[in-house]
């Protein structure tokens, strides 16, 4: 029985990062435009001609001059490329996105990497995705993300969507390996933060770790060290300080993040800040379904208070 329990909580631990009701990830990411990296652009062509200069010394100045410009335009339409999957992105269109990065999948480029991952995975939560296909999508965002990582360790995005794809493929692999992996995902998360402090995504994911392992009950703990020697824990002054650290760096940058700073406050028993965060939440503007489950959730937590 403890460990039937057990496994549900897991299932509603280690993010719960997939599912209907899964944590979309938007936040942040809504402002993540990709700007026109004109010198990297440049500098890049330019490393690439110097390395055949011996081919290029019988070339006319003509010949020489088309080489380079033609570096300098394949550089350009990678950013228009990714200018239009943000913007594809920030209005939503989960399928186009999806079909126009899907064509650079062989990339070697973590830019175009890690957004099919948020692609792929995004794709898998649209509620006409049938169950294998979610599946399906779930480990393809996954491959992506891991590939995104082996081309740059130092994009923060590829440790972020790397960690939340973990999380996803997880749900299919059983409760060990999915306790296992919660290890992995904080380190991946630690480092997308290192890289990016600004990055309020990451912060809200590590303070929603944090929470979940703060509120698994003792029984459940129990259980959980019958399988580690040393289960992952945390507390909800840990998962304040990132949620509060996230609202900082972006303020109202994410429903979610607002309904969790409320939840963590009422586990504290701090009931007045419970109150000012769970009203901001319920106030927040109801674009998507997230947002409108979130509202309904701080509305029955606020009767709680009263």
């Amino acid at each position: 029985m403890a460990g039937t329990v057990f496994t549900r909580c897991v299932g509603r631990t280690l993010l719960s990062l997939s599912g209907a009701k899964s944590i979309r990830i938007r936040g942040a990411d809504r402002h993540y435009w990709t700007t026109l990296r004109s010198s990297t652009a440049l500098t890049s062509g330019r490393a690439a001609l110097l390395l055949g200069l011996p081919a290029l010394s019988c070339l006319t100045y003509e010949a020489y001059h088309r080489v380079q410009s033609s570096a300098v335009v394949h550089a350009l339409q990678k950013e228009e490329v990714l200018e239009q999957a943000d913007y594809l992105y920030s209005c939503t269109e989960t399928e186009k996105l999806y079909q126009l990065l899907l064509q650079y999948k062989d990339s070697d480029n973590a830019e175009f990497l890690w957004r099919l991952a948020r692609a792929s995975r995004d794709l898998s939560l649209l509620p006409d995705t049938a169950g294998e296909q979610k599946k399906q999508l779930m480990f393809e965002a996954f491959e992506y993300a891991k590939k995104a990582l082996e081309k740059d360790d130092n994009c923060f995005a590829a440790h972020k969507w790397y960690a939340v794809c973990l999380s996803d493929v997880g749900d299919y692999e059983g409760v060990k390996v999915k306790i296992g992996n919660s290890y992995i995902i904080r380190k991946h998360l630690e480092r997308a933060v290192e890289l990016n402090p600004k990055d309020a995504t990451s912060l809200h994911i590590l303070g929603y770790w944090c929470f979940a392992f703060a509120e698994l009950p003792w029984y459940q703990r129990k259980v959980a060290a019958v399988i580690f020697s040393s289960p992952p824990v945390s507390t909800y002054d840990e998962a304040l300080e990132f949620f509060l650290k996230a609202e900082e760096v972006d303020p109202n940058f994410y429903s979610k993040n607002l309904l969790m700073l409320g939840k963590t406050y009422m586990a504290m028993k701090d009931n007045p800040k419970a109150l000012l965060w769970l009203t901001k939440a319920k106030d927040y503007p109801a674009h998507t379904l997230e947002d409108k489950e979130v509202h309904k959730e701080a509305v029955d937590l606020l009767k709680k208070l009263k």
